[in-house]
């Protein structure tokens, strides 16, 4: 059986003890488990691919209490991160899925569902052997289509340089997408890419909308 090409890498990185409590004891409050039963919300529905220790996440959702986001993460550090904010922040509005995005938006996103997907600085695998591991692909942006309302945004950021024109090569190519000069919310400036920036790294954001018909 040929196993799909997964766009990350489950690194061994450390889970502190307060992360590793999180998962014990707020995924369970906040979480929701991977499985292939539609999400439905009465309200604005947002997923972020790739929420990373949930700074962002925690930020926008915030700013959107009128909103419902859900977090898919699949490293165990920034599941941990991001539930303990959630706790601290006393937010209702944001769940958290530890699975693979791809299988979530097949199997857990309605179609036209969406009212944005957000996709901050995916890993972007830089060697030339390794960009069919890229997450932006046609068939990516194929589904992004599907489970978008019309009007909703794919709203990306990458400090690579190679990948950002990439990106918007995949969306400019698909009829269903058009750019956009604004997303669904102001991303804020996160520690990551402060950092970045201190260090040259041009940070770029691609945001395409999908078209009504």
């Amino acid at each position: 059986m040929n196993r799909p090409i997964r766009s990350y890498v489950l690194r061994q990185g450390r889970t502190t003890p307060a992360q590793k409590r999180a998962l014990e004891e707020l995924f369970p409050k906040y979480g929701i488990p991977f499985s292939e039963q539609r999400i439905s919300s009465a309200r604005k529905l947002v997923l972020e691919i790739g929420s990373g220790m949930g700074e962002t996440t925690i930020a926008i959702a915030k700013a959107h209490p009128d909103t419902d986001f859900i977090a898919v993460e699949v490293h165990a550090p920034g599941v941990g991160s991001l539930l303990n904010a959630i706790e601290k922040e006393k937010l209702t509005n944001v769940r958290v899925i530890r699975h693979d995005a791809l299988d979530v938006l097949e199997h857990m996103i309605p179609d036209g569902a969406l009212a944005a997907i957000h996709l901050f600085f995916p890993d972007p695998w830089p060697k030339k052997r390794h960009h069919k591991r890229r997450l932006v692909q046609p068939g990516f942006a194929a589904l992004a289509a599907r489970k978008l309302r019309e009007g909703g945004v794919l709203h990306a950021a990458t400090d690579w340089p190679e990948y950002a024109d990439q990106i918007a090569a995949v969306f400019s190519r698909n009829d269903f997408f058009e750019e956009s000069k604004s997303g669904f919310a102001e991303r804020p400036v996160t520690k990551f890419e402060s950092r970045g920036r201190r260090l040259g790294h041009p940070v770029r954001d691609l945001v395409f909308r999908r078209r009504m018909r």
